[in-house]
């Protein structure tokens, strides 16, 4: 439920009375950089922006103790899941077996080496580092000791969330067993159920954990006591500390409780923004045209590219799989750079109107951008699990290569605009 009247008010004016507010911390706001006063907010509650409805935090039951029980579940069904096959394909009295490995494996054996890199970094490196940075943080947090790097390393697991791609790589699954369910005989590996498990479990302990509790035991938040101009405030970007504003802008500022550089706004957001979306639109016109892979069965076969993949995927009778690919290959990354691009002229030209509604697109954009990846996932399965020689051998192709660039850079356009220029152009109205 939303919990808004008493945790989260808007700073209006910028002097405030520091007697009526010495209970308070001070936050601001992610999305749209408003200062606000954050005091008690029941457990199962959120505490929402006063301006743009963003959640600022949740606090949970023994939020640390539970997430750090899940984390640990999941970290030994991590162990399984990359030490057994994932699946096995049986055709003309040959067996194969695909694992977590043998899917990265099979892209630098195929002369993939780029993507080989992408599969292991987002479904088996960054997955086991997020684990283990939340182990290495939440087990002396819960003691009430602080261990070299504790802030830093904490920031990084937010950072590297977006790139633990466990829920997408088993969509890509579930879109390889389909493809060759009607071809051969397929078993599913008890790795494939840790896996399932495994990302359930992360899942779980990354919702019980209130990383605002986190961030207060790691460093006090500031409180509202002797603020008397809030103009004079800038929140991090990564922890959500509230500082003080250099008085030279060009000084360098860090936060001094994850460590991360503090800037006003995201420096030149909007014209690295531009210069990301437009490599991306320019690398999705080969991403489309060129084959993403190649099916050969007894010697015969054609390149398929994403859209020729979608179309037989309908002809086989598979709707609701071909309709989860066109939306994720296709649908999703037209959508990003068409939505970012909105965002970023909107920006320039200074639009004072829905700036909660184009807030609201941003946090889509940021949320949709990684299941784009369900393709290349799907790819790095059935590499690895058709490899029969004369028999039947998949191929990726150049395509493959191009759109895994599409999805990469759009993840990092979408990183690189800073939603608060949003609201600055309103702000500068009223003012």
């Amino acid at each position: 439920m939303g919990h808004r009247p008493d945790n989260a008010a808007a700073l209006d004016t910028p002097m405030i009375a520091a007697s009526s507010i010495d209970t308070h911390y001070l936050a601001t706001c992610h999305d749209c950089d408003l200062v606000q006063q954050v005091s008690h907010c029941p457990v199962g509650g959120i505490a929402r922006c006063a301006r743009c409805d963003a959640k600022i935090y949740t606090p949970r039951h023994n939020g640390i103790e539970n997430s750090l029980m899940l984390t640990l579940a999941a970290l030994c069904m991590f162990v399984v899941a990359v030490s057994f096959p994932i699946m096995s394909m049986t055709i003309e009295g040959q067996t194969q077996e695909a694992s977590l490995w043998s899917a990265v494996v099979g892209m630098e054996e195929a002369g993939m080496p780029e993507l080989a890199i992408l599969v292991f970094l987002t479904a088996i490196g960054i997955p086991f580092l997020k684990l283990a940075a939340m182990i290495y943080v939440l087990v002396p947090v819960r003691s009430g000791r602080r261990p070299p790097g504790l802030g830093w390393i904490f920031r990084l697991i937010g950072k590297a969330g977006p790139w633990a791609m466990t829920e997408v790589f088993l969509l890509g699954l579930i879109v390889a067993y389909v493809k060759l369910v009607d071809l051969a005989q397929v078993q599913l590996g008890i790795a494939l159920f840790a896996f399932v498990a495994q990302m359930f479990l992360m899942a779980a302990a990354d919702a019980a954990l209130d990383r605002y509790s986190v961030w207060a035991l790691l460093g006090p938040q500031r409180r509202a006591t002797g603020v008397t101009d809030v103009r004079k405030l800038v929140g991090c970007h990564s922890c959500g500390q509230v500082l003080d504003l250099p008085e030279r802008p060009r000084r360098h500022l860090v936060c001094p409780r994850c460590h991360a550089s503090v800037h006003h706004r995201k420096p030149n957001s909007i014209a690295r923004t531009w210069a990301l979306l437009l490599t991306a639109a320019i690398l999705y016109v080969p991403a489309n045209l060129y084959p993403v892979m190649s099916v050969i069965y007894f010697g015969r076969g054609e390149p398929d590219t994403i859209l020729s993949g979608v179309v037989t995927l309908v002809q086989a009778g598979m709707i609701p799989v071909a309709a989860l690919v066109f939306f994720a290959s296709i649908t999703v990354p037209l959508a990003k750079l068409a939505g970012l691009s909105y965002l970023l002229l909107s920006v320039q030209r200074g639009w004072i109107r829905r700036p909660r509604d184009r807030t609201r697109l941003y946090r889509l954009i940021e949320f949709i951008g990684r299941w784009s990846m369900i393709d290349v996932f799907m790819i790095s399965i059935l590499v690895a699990l058709v490899s029969l020689g004369a028999i039947a051998t998949i191929e990726p192709g150049i395509g493959a290569v191009a759109f895994a660039s599409v999805v990469v850079i759009t993840m990092l356009a979408s990183m690189s605009f800073d939603p608060r220029l949003i609201w600055d152009a309103l702000e500068t109205d009223h003012g």
